[in-house]
């Protein structure tokens, strides 16, 4: 206290701001001020971010491997607390060795970009700090929820916007949701009783993956196919329940033909989903949505805005048709939250309809970038994503070094292709420049991060060994960022 005194004002408030704790922010009863210059050093770290993330000088990564990582801070936690100078030192650590998933040049995954409005909406949501699970205590939230969802229903083509509907952690978790609903569809007694009440159950999708319970086709959805592997599942006593079709597949960014899938589906009494996970944004487009035809048939349809669409994550909705069939299937009647003496109208208390109850405010985020944009600028977004994949594979697919993996043109942004450096291109044994090639992605990929310059995730595929998968839905890329990309492989790879 003493040094304080004899210090000048400024180096007074310099130290005094270098002990403040966490106790001193708001709800101290004095805490008001020093909780806005604590976060206006946050906004000003993150601002900085925002911007830097977008200069394309800067690095998409600095990268450190895991150990070197955890030497280079202490990130271990403590029993005493530590000073808010300190805290503002991790904000900033972190985002130092943060990937910029804005650079116009990130290309590694399906959700990519950062969306300014959808930012501050995330910000909003977060200070908000509520609970979807019931009107009373997220009345905005669940009337935004109720009217998107009806949008989306209307896009895909149900009439008026009927059905139903909810926004879940991800993609998997909707489809989960659709699984359970056509299981309680066919067979109400199993919340009751257990799945020892019904038959053996077999579902249908384009994944590869098989296993005990599900039945699944290899590949894209091939109708013919699907209805012989139907009519076999029945003839060993199987009960065919649930049909998933996929628009725009993980890897390929394939569609199945949706109509056909559809036929089948009635004439067996199957419940038709759509995992429009990826695929489901094109339907924003004129231009793209022909790609999902029959998707208005679907009983269900999961559609994620935190992929094409670039709404910060987490975004995935999942829609149905039929009203009030995810209330019947998922709700418990908790009465410590859905009170039926409520004095308003209780079908706007949505917990009762989701399995986890409480949920994140994801809506908000959507909604306010909706309006920012509107359907014409989403829609714009999306073709330009999809005019940059049509550019790649056009410079690609004829050019020195590069084999397409499969023949024509993607159906949506995934472009998948090997990389032939010149020391493996003119071999003649085939195994062993398989053998070559196999390792060619994965050293250029590390180089990408090493250098820092880019990102494009690779892999193998059943036959096929390890090759780039390039998606694109970064509003930031374009066509210099597809040619930067295409040299910096060549220029990584080129002593491979």
């Amino acid at each position: 206290k003493n040094l304080l005194q004899n210090m000048n004002h400024k180096c007074r408030c310099f130290c005094f701001i270098y002990f403040y704790f966490f106790a001193d922010l708001l709800p101290a009863s004095d805490g008001d001020i020093k909780t806005m210059t604590f976060l206006q050093e946050v906004v000003d770290i993150l601002l900085a971010y925002i911007v830097e993330s977008f200069d394309r000088e800067t690095k998409v990564i600095d990268f450190h491997y895991p150990n070197e990582l955890l030497q280079m801070n202490n990130w271990e936690l403590q029993d005493e607390p530590a000073t808010l100078d300190d805290i503002l030192i991790s904000c900033r650590a972190t985002l130092k060795y943060a990937i910029k998933t804005a650079h116009p040049r990130y290309f590694n995954q399906l959700s990519t970009g950062l969306d300014m409005v959808g930012l501050a909406a995330d910000w909003l949501t977060s200070t908000a700090n509520t609970n979807m699970f019931t009107y009373e205590v997220a009345p905005v939230f669940v009337l935004l929820e109720y009217v998107t969802l009806k949008k989306m229903r209307e896009i895909i083509g149900w009439s008026d916007g009927r059905g139903d509907g909810i926004f879940s952690p991800g993609g998997a978790i909707s489809n989960m949701y659709a699984m359970l609903l056509a299981r309680f569809k066919m067979f109400p007694e199993v919340k009751e009783k257990g799945m020892s009440s019904v038959p053996r159950l077999v579902a249908f999708t384009s994944e590869h993956e098989l296993n005990d319970v599900f039945l699944f086709c290899s590949g894209k959805l091939i109708p013919a196919d699907l209805e012989r592997r139907i009519l076999e599942a029945k003839q060993k006593g199987f009960v065919p329940f649930f049909v998933s079709a996929t628009a725009g597949t993980t890897v390929y960014g394939a569609f199945d033909p949706l109509i056909a899938i559809s036929d089948i589906c009635r004439k067996y009494n199957i419940w038709m989903h759509v995992d429009g996970a990826w695929g489901g944004s094109l339907l924003m487009s004129r231009r793209h949505r022909w790609k999902l035809d029959g998707v208005e048939r679907a009983n269900s349809v999961t559609w994620n805005p935190h992929k094409m669409m670039s709404v910060p994550l987490q975004c995935s909705a999942l829609l149905v048709r039929e009203e009030g069939l995810m209330q019947n299937c998922n709700q418990m009647h908790a009465c410590y939250l859905f009170q039926q003496d409520k004095h308003y109208d209780l079908s706007y208390d949505t917990g009762d309809k989701a399995l986890q109850c409480g949920r994140h405010v994801d809506i908000f985020k959507l909604w306010l970038m909706w309006r920012a944009k509107g359907t014409i600028g989403f829609e714009a977004q999306i073709d330009k994503c999809l005019e940059l994949s049509e550019y790649l594979y056009n410079k690609i697919k004829d050019r020195e070094g590069y084999e397409m993996v499969f023949d024509g043109k993607p159906q949506h942004t995934n472009v998948c292709f090997w990389y032939l450096p010149p020391g493996i291109r003119y071999m003649e044994d085939k195994e062993e420049k398989k053998k070559h090639l196999h390792k060619v992605a994965p050293v250029i990929k590390a180089r990408m991060m090493e250098y820092g310059t880019t990102m494009v995730s690779y892999q193998p595929q059943g036959d096929k060994v390890n090759f780039f998968r390039m998606v694109i839905s970064n509003p930031a890329a374009t066509f210099e960022d597809i040619d930067f990309l295409i040299e910096e492989i060549e220029r990584l790879g080129q002593d491979l």
